[in-house]
C-alpha cells in the first residue's frame, strides 16, 4: 500500500509497529477509512493477491461494530452482508422471536421423533419436550466448555411449522449486523429448495453459487466460514452415507446428494462449520457420530401464545382474547398451537367463525373443535375470499370462489401425489404436469395455500404448512373415490378395480396402517373428519359434492373400530384410529372409558378396544392433566399392552392393583426409556 503511495511512510510505520496480525489490519483499515473508495478498491485487489489470513482479518473487523456505527469494510464483504441482511430480515418480527434465541439442547433423536409424523409428536409429548438444558443463540457454534471445541457439524431439529427458517433467518440477519459470532468471516445460507434445482455441483460451486465472495474451499479464511443448510426434509434425494463415493477435489462436480454427504463427512470443506436445519425425521438420515450438536427448538409456552395472537389481532382485542378462549378449552388443540405455523390457521379459523357464528342457525354454530373441522373454516374462507382484513363485494366474491374452487382441485392432486412420493417442495414443471395454471397463483387463495421462492435457475412453490397439504390431499382423495375404479394409490394409474367410495377408504387406512414412517396419518384423520356432519355442512356445495354421507359415515366408524383390537399391544396406530374417530365425531367408546375413570370403575372393562380409548384419553383428557388414575384395573396383559402409552403421563397412580414382579419389571422397563416423562408414581 505504501509502494502504490496510498499510506505515507509515517501511517505505514504505524501498522508495521502493532503486533499481531489481526492489530495491523485493524490499524490500516483505520486509517484508510478515511481515504475514500480508491484506497478500498486498492486494498481489496492487494488483499486478493496476498495471504489468506488477511482476507480473514479484514473481513471480520469490517463486521464489527464501532462507537459511530460499523467500520467500512471491504466493498464487496459490505455488498454481502446488505443483500444478506435484506434477505433475511423481510418478515422479521423482533416481539416474536424471542422464543428462538434460546434453543433446547439435547443429545439425539428420541424414538418417537424418529418413527412419528409431526403432529403425533407434539399430541404425545403435549408440546413439552423433555429436555432441561438450553443453549443462547449466540452461543450455538461456540465450544461448551474451555476444554472442548466448536461443533463442525451441528444440526437443529423442529417439527413443521415451529420457526426453523426463520431461524436461520434471525441467526444470517443478527450475524450481518455484527451481533453475534462476529469471528465467522462468512456465513453462506442454502436451502436444500435450492439445491433441489442441480444435479451436479462442486464444493467450489456450491459457495460461490450462494456467495461469489466466499472464502475460497480449504483457504485460511474458510476455518470461520459456516454453511447453513436449511430444510434438510425438503431435499429431492435420500442422503445414502452407506454408499456415498469419496470426493475430496473442491473443484470436482458429483451428484448434490454425495456432496452433501462429503461435506458432512469432512472429506470436503473440513475447516468449515456447517448448520443443517430439518424436521426431526429427515434429521435421522444423518448418522449419530457425524452431528457435534443438536439442538431443537422449542414450541409457545403460554404467554407467547397470547402475544403471538395479539399480533395477529392487533386492533381487535376482544377478538384475540376469545380466540384464546377457544383454544384454551380445546386441550387438543391448545397443544398442537405451541405450533406457530399452526397457531396462525387454528386463530384465523376460529376468528372466522365467532365473526360469522351470529349469521348461521344454531345448529350449525358448533365451536370448531375438530382437527377436519378448523381447516374447513380455514378452507371455505379461503375460497369465499373472506378474510378478516380485506372483505369483498359479493359479485365479485363469487367470481373469486368458482376460480379458487377449480385451484384447490388441481392443487389437491398436485399435494396428494406430492404426499406419496413424500415431496413437498414444488418447481414450475411440477404445476404445469398437473395443469396448475401458474397465472391463478397470484390469487389471495394462493399465497394462503401456497408459497412461493424464486431462485437464480427457477422457482419453487411450497404448501404454507405441512397439514395444508395433507388436508388438500384428503379433499382430492375424498371427491376422487366417489368416482375412481382403480385404486388412486397405484402409482400407474391402473390396478385391480376398486369400486365405491367405502372401499377407496379402507385402501386409505389400510395405507397409513402398513406405512413405516406414519407420514399418512393425519392425511386418513381429515379423509375420516370430512365424513363429519359439521365438515360436510361447511364445505357442501363449495369443496365437497352435495350428498348424503349419513351411510358412509356409519360404515366408515366400523372400519376404524376394526383397526382397534388388531394388535395385542397398543400401538400409536391404534391411538391414531380412536383421533380418526374424534374427527368423525364419534367419540361413544372414548366417553365410557373416561366416565369409567372418573369414578373408579375401570376394572373388567379393558378390552383390547378399550385399551386402545384409554391410550387415547392418557394424550388428551383433562381426567388425566393432573393425575392419572389406574388403581385396581391393571393386569399383567393390560398393563403389557398399555406398556408403550404409559411412557408419557406425568403423575402416574397404579395402587391396588396386586402386581407381582411380571408387571414390575414392566413398569421398571417403562422407566428406564429415554423418551419417559413420568415424574411421579405411586
Amino acid at each position: 500500500l505504501h509502494r502504490l503511495e496510498l499510506l505515507p511512510a509515517q501511517e505505514a510505520a504505524q501498522g508495521q509497529a502493532v503486533s499481531p496480525l489481526p492489530q495491523q489490519v485493524r490499524a490500516v483499515l483505520d486509517v484508510l477509512a478515511g481515504k475514500g473508495s480508491q484506497a478500498s478498491q486498492s486494498l481489496q485487489s492487494f488483499i486478493h493477491t496476498s495471504i489468506p489470513q488477511l482476507c480473514l482479518h479484514s473481513t471480520a473487523y469490517g463486521r464489527q461494530p464501532s462507537q459511530g456505527g460499523c467500520t467500512p469494510g471491504l466493498p464487496v464483504v459490505q455488498k454481502h452482508l446488505e443483500s444478506l441482511q435484506g434477505s433475511c430480515g423481510n418478515g422479521l418480527e423482533t416481539g416474536a422471536l424471542q422464543r428462538l434465541t434460546n434453543l433446547l439442547l439435547v443429545e439425539g433423536l428420541s424414538d418417537i421423533q424418529q418413527k412419528e409424523h409431526d403432529i403425533l409428536q407434539v399430541e404425545t409429548t403435549r408440546g413439552l419436550p423433555n429436555v432441561s438444558k438450553s443453549i443462547p443463540l449466540e452461543k450455538l457454534f461456540r465450544p461448551l466448555s474451555k476444554v472442548s471445541i466448536p461443533p463442525r457439524i451441528s444440526v437443529t431439529i423442529g417439527v413443521a411449522g415451529i420457526g426453523k427458517s426463520t431461524l436461520v433467518k434471525l441467526f444470517v440477519c443478527s450475524w450481518a449486523k455484527g451481533e453475534i459470532s462476529r469471528d465467522m468471516v462468512s456465513v453462506v445460507p442454502l436451502t436444500f429448495r435450492q439445491l433441489n434445482t442441480y444435479e451436479k455441483l462442486s464444493a467450489e460451486r456450491l459457495l460461490c453459487s450462494a456467495s461469489p465472495h466466499s472464502p475460497e474451499p480449504g483457504g485460511a479464511a474458510a476455518a470461520r466460514t459456516l454453511l447453513i443448510l436449511d430444510g434438510l426434509d425438503e431435499f429431492k434425494t435420500p442422503l445414502d452415507f452407506s454408499n456415498a463415493a469419496v470426493c475430496t477435489d473442491p473443484k470436482k462436480e458429483i451428484q448434490v446428494d454425495n456432496l452433501i454427504t462429503n461435506i458432512i463427512r469432512g472429506n470436503l470443506l473440513q475447516e468449515a462449520s456447517v448448520w443443517v436445519t430439518s424436521r426431526p425425521a429427515a434429521a435421522g438420515q444423518i448418522p449419530s457420530g457425524l452431528v457435534d450438536r443438536m439442538t431443537e427448538i422449542r414450541g409457545f409456552g403460554a404467554a407467547e401464545m397470547k402475544d403471538f395472537l395479539d399480533q395477529m389481532f392487533l386492533d381487535n382485542r376482544d377478538l384475540s382474547s376469545q380466540v384464546l378462549q377457544h383454544i384454551r378449552a380445546n386441550r387438543s388443540l391448545h397443544v398442537l398451537c405451541t405450533i406457530p405455523g399452526f397457531c396462525w390457521i387454528c386463530g384465523s379459523s376460529i376468528a372466522y367463525f365467532l365473526k360469522h357464528s351470529g349469521d348461521q342457525s344454531q345448529e350449525a354454530t358448533v365451536v370448531p373443535g375438530t382437527l377436519s373441522e378448523i381447516y374447513c373454516y380455514y378452507f371455505k374462507m379461503a375460497v369465499s375470499g373472506d378474510w378478516l382484513e380485506k372483505p369483498r363485494e359479493a359479485l365479485r366474491a363469487e367470481q373469486a370462489a368458482n376460480t379458487s374452487r377449480k385451484l384447490v382441485g388441481s392443487l389437491g392432486r398436485l399435494a396428494f401425489h406430492g404426499l406419496l412420493r413424500k415431496k413437498h417442495v414444488f418447481y414450475e414443471r411440477d404445476m404445469k404436469a398437473y395443469g396448475i395454471d401458474l397465472s391463478l397463483l397470484h390469487s389471495s387463495l394462493s399465497t394462503r395455500l401456497l408459497l412461493k421462492e424464486d431462485m437464480q435457475a427457477s422457482t419453487a412453490y411450497y404448501f404454507s404448512h405441512l397439514t395444508i397439504q395433507e388436508f388438500l390431499a384428503a379433499l382430492y382423495y375424498h371427491t376422487a373415490a366417489k368416482r375412481a375404479i382403480f385404486d388412486l394409490f397405484a402409482e400407474s394409474g391402473v390396478s385391480w378395480p376398486k369400486l365405491g367410495f367405502l372401499s377407496h377408504f379402507r385402501g386409505a387406512v389400510q395405507r397409513a396402517l402398513q406405512a413405516q414412517d406414519r407420514q399418512l396419518d393425519v392425511f386418513v384423520r381429515f379423509l375420516a373428519g370430512l365424513l363429519s356432519p359439521q365438515a360436510h355442512r361447511l364445505l357442501c356445495g363449495w369443496l365437497l359434492p352435495r350428498d348424503e354421507q349419513g351411510a358412509v359415515r356409519s360404515q366408515a366408524v366400523g372400519v376404524l373400530q376394526a383397526c382397534l383390537s388388531a394388535e395385542p399391544a397398543v400401538s400409536s396406530r391404534a391411538v391414531n384410529a380412536m383421533r380418526c374417530l374424534h374427527e368423525l365425531r364419534h367419540g361413544e367408546p372414548a366417553q365410557a372409558v373416561e366416565e369409567a375413570m372418573r369414578s373408579g370403575s375401570l376394572a373388567g372393562m379393558l378390552t383390547p378396544a378399550n385399551c386402545s380409548a384409554l391410550a387415547y384419553l392418557l394424550q388428551v383428557s383433562d381426567v388425566c392433566l393432573e393425575e392419572t388414575n389406574l388403581s385396581n384395573c391393571l393386569t399383567y396383559s393390560v398393563c403389557k399392552s398399555l406398556l408403550s402409552q404409559l411412557l408419557f403421563c406425568h403423575n402416574l397412580r397404579l395402587d391396588n392393583n396386586q402386581f407381582k414382579d411380571d408387571v414390575m419389571e414392566l413398569l421398571g422397563s417403562v422407566l428406564s426409556v429415554k423418551d419417559c416423562q413420568i415424574q411421579r408414581l405411586r
